[in-house]
């Protein structure tokens, strides 16, 4: 309740100071509910304006929170009942389900496309196919069993907490690559919310929401912001000189190293705490 209350506050500070749209300027309810509609398989019952699609990523690190939150609960539950294993694959899943495998799907395109193509043309054409390669399948096979190995090491505990907080930072990687660099295809797009360049403020905004949640952590967790920023810089620049900027995909998996960068980090450091 507390980081609910503290949201609030910042929003509307930020909204007076014309940070972020207001009701007035552009209906935020609107736009969480796009981005819930887009990023998330919930149901929706109210007609949205899709036009307003490609400035809902600014909601990303809030669809974290309810996505970690849903993860975070799901381990909560399971590990009352099953082993610390077991609990955290329950919870990896009911994060799956509740993004329809959208950033994974992104993860295994981009491991086809940039492990098979030798040129922008190609890695896009790979990157396009809804088939799964041997690369694509490696690379998310080997994330999804790194996050496992990685969340088994930790107290019980404190996984929620990081789950938590590893979906809210993650989903800032994405807009950082949007803001940085241009859409690789140019219009020929998959997903309409892949084509907005998040202003300074926009991006300012969401980095502070993304944040949030590591005030749950012990302090020293905050020193995994560093990894998985340079991380994202990495990829960044890895994406724009094979194909001069991003694609959706390449979002998808920029979200997907930094949340496996940001439970690495913080394993890492629980050794000092």
């Amino acid at each position: 309740m507390q980081l609910v209350t503290l949201l609030r506050r910042i929003w509307q500070r930020w909204s007076v100071a014309k940070c972020v749209p207001t009701l007035e300027r552009g209906n935020d309810r609107q736009l969480f509910l796009l981005a819930l509609s887009f990023y998330t398989r919930l149901p929706y019952l109210q007609a949205l304006d899709y036009k307003q699609l490609p400035r809902a990523v600014i909601c990303l690190p809030l669809i974290g929170w309810l996505v970690g939150g849903v993860t975070a609960l799901s381990f909560y539950l399971a590990d009352l009942i099953w082993p610390q294993t077991t609990a955290i694959i329950l919870a990896l899943i009911a994060g799956i389900l509740m993004t329809g495998a959208l950033h994974e799907d992104g993860l295994a395109d981009v491991c086809d496309g940039f492990g098979g193509g030798m040129d922008k043309q190609r890695i896009l054409e790979i990157m396009k196919d809804s088939h799964i390669g041997v690369y694509g399948f490696l690379g998310l096979s080997l994330m999804l069993l790194l996050k496992i190995s990685v969340l088994i090491a930790m107290p019980a505990a404190a996984v929620p907490l990081v789950l938590l907080a590893g979906h809210s930072l993650s989903r800032l990687s994405p807009l950082m690559l949007m803001q940085r660099y241009n859409y690789a295809r140019g219009n020929d797009s998959k997903s309409s919310g892949a084509v907005y360049k998040p202003n300074l403020q926009e991006l300012a905004f969401a980095t502070v929401v993304a944040l949030l949640p590591l005030a749950l952590l012990p302090v020293l967790c905050a020193l995994a912001i560093i990894p998985v920023l340079l991380a994202t810089l990495l990829l960044g620049h890895y994406f724009y000189r094979r194909i001069g900027g991003y694609t959706g995909d390449c979002l998808g998996a920029s979200q997907q190293v930094a949340e496996t960068v940001f439970y690495l980090s913080v394993s890492a450091l629980w050794i000092f705490i």
